[in-house]
């Protein structure tokens, strides 16, 4: 069980002057936890391409950007969300405030392998949908889903 956030935590739309940091924490999270991939698989760019489509969220204490999250509204999709310090609170912090947001039922994919991932979103009541594999890719993807 996570702790509770901390008192100053703040959860808010991030700021164009910090999706260079949130770029620069994705690909710091994604290659410290993703280790069934390659490490130079992940790219500053495609976090930054994927912002110019998507509401990004970070979570901020003095000043620190602590986690981010990509939410796609027109598909209710939660496109990503990484964080650096865990069991603080950060993320489900992060995931309500995308609940909060989302209109319909919120859905997410996770890949295979991330079983920690996996276990937070069913504690936050996500349920599996669906399972697949990109073209080109040789890891198996979760979609889940949760009612809003």
């Amino acid at each position: 069980m996570s702790a509770a956030p901390s008192v100053a935590l703040t959860v808010r739309r991030a700021r164009p002057e910090e999706l260079a940091a949130c770029a620069d924490l994705y690909v710091k999270v994604l290659r410290e936890t993703f280790t069934w991939l390659p490490p130079d698989r992940h790219r500053r760019e495609d976090f930054l391409r994927a912002a110019g489509e998507e509401e990004i969220y970070v979570a901020v204490e003095e000043g620190r950007i602590l986690g981010l999250a990509g939410f796609y509204p027109p598909q209710s999709f939660l496109h990503s969300l990484y964080v650096t310090e865990r069991g603080r609170g950060v993320g489900k912090a992060l995931l309500d405030r995308v609940i909060a947001r989302a209109r319909g039922p919120l859905s997410l994919k996770v890949q295979a392998p991330n079983l920690r991932a996996q276990a937070f979103y069913r504690r936050e009541g996500f349920v599996s949908a669906e399972r697949g594999r990109d073209p080109g890719s040789d890891v198996e993807w979760i979609r889940l889903v949760r009612e809003t």
